[in-house]
């Protein structure tokens, strides 16, 4: 358990840091997160950012800077987007039903692709629910067991389940293709933790320092264990695990199961070393933990 990722950090010349969670929670920037990588880059290192959003890397840079995340945080940025429209660019003239809101609509801009309604379309491209404010995926099972019994491929433009907006845990596009593939539907995920994300990063990061980094060479940053820390773990990337974000909750529950009353964990008992090894339970460890990236 670490207070500070100076104590370590300083050992790659790369990092890989999620966004939402970690420099952001959806409403503002972490500021000790964009200090602390902003800090790490003045001292030369590289940080790519890497998220699961499903919008284009230029919109994504837009909502960092309109969120407080300083362009002197960051060398450059990935995202679940650009590998969708990569795939969506092998298709040519497809009509696609969008399953999503309509601010991720820039994912298909500039492509030659027709949207049209789910009952003409060849291909499905789930970038989140319609409303993530009030929806939960229970609210699309008709919608995806009829897509699902037309053998619909579904692009899954950002495989999170969830991610914090405040105070709020909300529900992203990984939930609805989860339920997809219970109907038996075929879904391709563009982001974390399948690697192909992961081998475009480390191409993004050889060209920025201008040589190809060994996997060892590079820390990954997250707070999701399905997905940042089980993609790092697959890559052979080491890992740095932000444990008060998105599995806070699920840190309370064994805390309180273990202590009978304790209905208000401190923070001493939640972010221990021990606690947060059997919230990994048979996954690959991080080498290291943190309650918030500073």
């Amino acid at each position: 358990m670490l207070d500070s990722i100076a104590e370590f950090g300083h050992r790659y010349p790369a990092w890989i840091v999620d966004i939402w969670g970690v420099m952001h929670d959806g409403i503002s920037a972490n500021e000790a997160a964009v200090a602390a990588t902003a800090g790490y880059r003045a001292q030369g290192g590289i940080v790519l950012l890497l998220s699961n959003s499903p919008r284009p890397s230029p919109e994504v840079q837009t909502q960092l800077g309109a969120l407080g995340v300083i362009e002197s945080a960051y060398d450059d940025t990935l995202t679940s987007g650009d590998l969708t429209r990569h795939e969506l660019e092998k298709r040519p003239g497809v009509k696609v039903f969008h399953l999503g809101p309509e601010r991720d609509k820039p994912i298909f801009t500039g492509l030659d692709v027709r949207l049209v309604d789910h009952e003409d379309a060849e291909l499905i491209v789930c970038s989140g629910l319609f409303n993530d404010d009030v929806e939960g995926p229970a609210d699309y099972n008709d919608l995806l067991s009829n897509l699902a019994a037309r053998k619909l491929l579904m692009l899954c433009a950002n495989p999170d389940h969830m991610v914090e907006r405040g105070d709020e845990l909300v529900y992203c596009a990984g939930a609805l293709a989860d339920l997809y593939e219970d109907f038996g539907g075929e879904v391709s995920y563009s982001g974390k933790p399948y690697q192909p994300i992961y081998q475009l990063a480390l191409k993004k990061l050889g060209d920025l320092a201008g040589r190809q980094l060994a996997p060892r060479e590079i820390l990954a940053v997250g707070d999701g264990i399905n997905t940042d820390m089980r993609g790092a773990a697959e890559a052979e990337l080491d890992a740095l695990f932000i444990a008060g974000g998105l599995h806070a909750s699920d840190l309370k529950t064994i805390a309180t199961a273990d202590g009978g009353d304790l209905s208000e964990p401190s923070d001493d008992v939640l972010y221990d070393g021990a606690l947060l090894t059997r919230l990994f339970a048979d996954q690959q460890l991080p080498v290291a933990a943190m309650r918030k990236l500073a």
